[in-house]
């Protein structure tokens, strides 16, 4: 089954994507796809596939920066790029990001300041704080945080932001049965 085949099985497959997930892989995005919801429903299926990650990241790494970039959005980011930049190219980046209903970044890129992410803990652990992350998210009524690239976003835009950063490094998952 090749990378493609398997990410679209795991969108099919989630019981609250439905047909709505498959499609965003196979049609490109579709809205209903970049939610919490339907992003921890497709992370619930990830977990019950055996995977290998092709990239320089174990999948441990993966879902701890997701986990991070999270909630880094209600505690707030360790570093920032500079007032100008995120008021002209950040707020730029997430308006095409947002519009095209998918993000493209360096998928070994650490967030900025953020601590060296510990790679032994069991890819369970990476699963639990990942879902929680974004479940804390949902539930989360105090302001956000702005971001450190792209600014000041809604909670609905941070919601996007998040469903699509996740989507992203699918990219670099694979199964391997």
């Amino acid at each position: 089954m090749n990378r493609r085949k398997f990410v679209v099985s795991l969108l099919a497959g989630g019981a609250v994507m439905g047909a709505g997930g498959a499609a965003w892989l196979a049609n490109g995005p579709d809205r209903q796809t970049l939610t919490v919801d339907a992003t921890v429903a497709l992370l619930n299926e990830l977990k019950k596939q055996p995977v290998k990650t092709l990239g320089t990241w174990n999948l441990t790494t993966i879902l701890t920066h997701c986990a991070q970039s999270v909630e880094y959005s209600m505690t707030g980011y360790p570093e920032h790029k500079s007032d100008t930049f995120k008021a002209t190219a950040g707020q730029l980046a997430f308006s095409v990001f947002s519009t095209r209903g998918e993000m493209r970044h360096a998928l070994n890129e650490a967030i900025p300041g953020a601590p060296m992410i510990d790679t032994r803990p069991a890819v369970q652990e990476a699963y639990q704080r990942f879902r929680t992350s974004l479940l804390v998210f949902q539930a989360f009524q105090a302001p956000l945080k702005d971001h450190f690239a792209y600014g000041p976003l809604s909670k609905s835009q941070y919601e996007v932001a998040h469903a699509m950063h996740f989507y992203n490094h699918l990219l670099e998952i694979e199964p391997t049965a």
